[in-house]
């Protein structure tokens, strides 16, 4: 036999026992992707709240963000300048929590809560509350106690807990007085000594936290998300184990969690993979991935915007989702809290560029209908803000619209200033010859919004 028929038949022998060994693992490799995809959000939860630690915050104390972000910012992509935030990542081991919302008559505010899995279990708010203010008792599973008389409780599936509030601010001119409005909310601890009886609340009382000295780490700073991708699957699958003791996973994902244990997988236990299992889960992980992206990445062709699924914030056992969300939106509203159409599209199906002109048109009495507020914000194709004359990186109902005679409004997205000088009060800027997309958020959305009766018109390109 020749040299070169003995190469190729070693080939074939290669690839026939490398087909053979994939056939062998395919239900690991399919176990190891549906267990990253399961998993991703807890660990990603852990690891920014760590990040977070280090250097934004102390855990269990009210973070107030007190400005928008703006061209430079490069943080977290699609940043909002609608709102500013409230944040906190508090532990329900070192709890009780008291979280106080006193009355807010001026300015439409969001407070949700959000367990390790990344489900919002409370949306404490101008939606769900009114606007006459509340007291909560944020608690976690394990605590039996006696709720105080005018608490309303919270109670938390797991111990962390992600607390990302948010207030409306009416552009850069407004931030007094929403710093006004942040500043009355309050996180304190609940001191519920044993010996003081439970029948009796006027005993027990809030105690506020008393501040540490801290200062952010000078390390240098690798986003979760860039974590996340750095992390080795036994690392990966170690951290998930562990992170489930305290943050028990819900009744419904008993099936998976009972296929993990063959592999010996459970949690509280150090995973210890063989060979095998490492390779048919890191295959699983990459797997996962792509699938993820692909899906991120498929978009309508007809001109028409893109929405999340209706389901956010509230998952079940849509354990693809969640995921997603996580790896490039950690911290989702519930949909009716607020809503997310976007597009990179115009009305042909071609990608939005600044070398264009686009009119997007709203006829009359067809504004997105919501009961707060409503904007459109451009991004570029990193999706972050772009920078442009008037620093105007979004536009929306709270700024001086000029509508037409028929009470229809036309809304100009180029990187130009529109030829009519009056039309430039609706002019969103993006930047000459680069690719752009928009994301409207519609803050506390209609119903017609949320069964899908009214959508975004598409973005009509004008040259």
């Amino acid at each position: 036999m020749s040299l070169a028929k003995r190469i190729l038949l070693s080939a074939l022998v290669f690839v026939a026992l490398l087909a053979a060994l994939l056939l062998l693992i395919k239900d690991k490799i399919a176990l190891g992707a549906e267990a990253y995809l399961y998993g991703y959000p807890l660990v990603m939860m852990e690891t920014t709240r760590a990040h977070s630690a280090k250097y934004i915050g102390p855990e269990n104390q009210l973070r107030l963000v007190r400005q928008f972000p703006n061209a430079q910012f490069k943080d977290v992509v699609r940043p909002n300048v609608d709102t500013l935030y409230t944040t906190a990542f508090i532990s329900m081991k070192q709890g009780p929590w008291v979280f106080e919302m006193p009355a807010n008559q001026t300015r439409y505010e969001l407070m949700p809560f959000m367990d390790a899995w990344t489900h919002v279990f409370a949306s404490p708010g101008s939606r769900t509350s009114g606007n006459q203010g509340a007291t909560y008792l944020l608690a976690g599973p394990e605590w039996r106690g006696k709720v105080p008389e005018g608490m309303t409780l919270l109670r938390s599936p797991t111990d962390l807990v992600w607390l990302i509030g948010r207030t409306q601010t009416n552009g850069a001119a407004d931030l007094a007085t929403v710093h006004k409005l942040q500043n009355r909310l309050r996180l304190s601890k609940w001191d519920s000594p044993s010996s003081l009886p439970l029948s009796n609340p006027n005993s027990q009382k809030p105690v506020a936290p008393v501040a540490p000295l801290w200062q952010a780490s000078s390390e240098p700073s690798l986003p979760p998300v860039a974590q996340m991708k750095a992390m080795s699957t036994p690392d990966f699958f170690n951290r998930l184990m562990q992170l489930m003791v305290n943050n028990p996973p819900a009744a419904e994902d008993a099936p998976l969690l009972a296929r993990l244990a063959q592999v010996e997988m459970r949690p509280g236990q150090a995973v210890n993979i063989n060979w095998l299992h490492h390779m048919s889960f890191s295959i699983g992980r990459w797997i996962a991935n792509q699938r993820v992206m692909k899906a991120l990445n498929t978009k309508p062709q007809d001109g028409s915007w893109s929405t999340p699924p209706l389901n956010l914030g509230r998952y079940g056992t849509d354990y693809n989702t969640r995921a997603a969300v996580a790896m490039v939106g950690l911290g989702a509203n519930l949909p009716e809290d607020a809503l997310y159409p976007n597009t990179a599209l115009d009305h042909q199906g071609k990608p939005l560029n600044g070398q264009h002109r686009y009119r997007l048109h709203f006829a009359a009495n067809a504004l997105p209908p919501v009961k707060a507020f409503w904007s459109i914000t451009a991004y570029g194709a990193d999706e972050f803000l772009i920078d442009n004359s008037i620093q105007r990186f979004a536009i929306g109902d709270r700024d001086p619209l000029v509508f037409n005679a028929d009470g229809s409004l036309d809304l100009w997205v180029q990187a130009t200033p529109p030829a009519q000088k009056e039309a430039s009060a609706n002019w969103l800027p993006v930047q000459v010859g680069a690719p752009f997309l928009l994301n409207a958020r519609l803050y506390w959305p209609e119903d017609k919004a949320l069964n899908g009766q009214w959508k975004m018109p598409a973005l009509e390109r004008l040259d």
